[in-house]
C-alpha cells in the first residue's frame, strides 16, 4: 500500500468536505493547510443558521447563486472566527477560485492555491499573478504549476 503525497491527501480531504455542500449548482470543498496541518475547511452553502439552497432553492442573479458562500470564503471565515492565522498557508480547492475568492485568499495571506476543476474566471488568474500567489493544478495525482505569465499586468 502506498501512501498519498501531502498534496493528494489534502485534495482528498477537500473532496470529502465538498460532500457537505448545500448548493446543488456546484459542490466545492476547500481546506486551508499550514505546515502539513489543517487549519480550516469550508464548503459552499448558506450563511450559518440560514436556509440552504437545498431547502428553499437557489437565489440566482446573473446566473450565479447569491444565497451560498463559496467554499474558500467559508474556510477563511472559519479560520477568522477561531482566531487562526492563515498567513503563509496553502488552500486546496476542488475547483479554481473565482475572482471574489481570489481577493479573499490574497488578503488572508495565503501563498499557494492547489485546485482541480476549472472555473471560467480569467480575472482571478490575473489577481493571483499580480499578487505572486503560487497556483498549482492537481491532475491525476500530480501537481502541474499554472503558468501565470500571460496574466501578469502590463506596465
Amino acid at each position: 500500500m502506498s501512501r498519498p503525497s501531502w498534496d493528494e491527501y489534502f485534495m482528498q480531504v477537500a473532496f470529502v468536505v465538498a460532500t457537505r455542500a448545500t448548493c446543488p449548482r456546484r459542490s466545492v470543498g476547500a481546506v486551508i493547510v499550514l505546515d502539513k496541518r489543517i487549519l480550516a475547511t469550508g464548503y459552499n452553502g448558506a450563511p450559518r443558521g440560514l436556509a440552504h439552497c437545498t431547502e428553499v432553492g437557489c437565489h440566482l442573479v446573473a446566473g450565479h447563486c447569491i444565497r451560498a458562500l463559496h467554499a474558500e470564503q467559508n474556510a477563511i471565515l472559519q479560520a477568522a472566527m477561531n482566531g487562526v492565522s492563515t498567513r503563509g498557508a496553502t488552500v486546496y480547492v476542488t475547483c479554481q477560485p473565482c475572482n471574489h475568492c481570489a481577493k479573499m485568499i490574497i488578503n488572508a495571506g495565503i501563498e499557494r492555491v492547489v485546485f482541480q476543476g476549472d472555473y471560467p474566471d480569467e480575472f482571478a488568474l490575473e489577481l493571483f499573478a499580480e499578487a505572486g500567489i503560487a497556483l498549482d493544478r492537481f491532475v491525476d495525482g500530480r501537481i502541474e504549476p499554472v503558468d501565470l505569465t500571460p496574466y501578469m499586468p502590463k506596465r
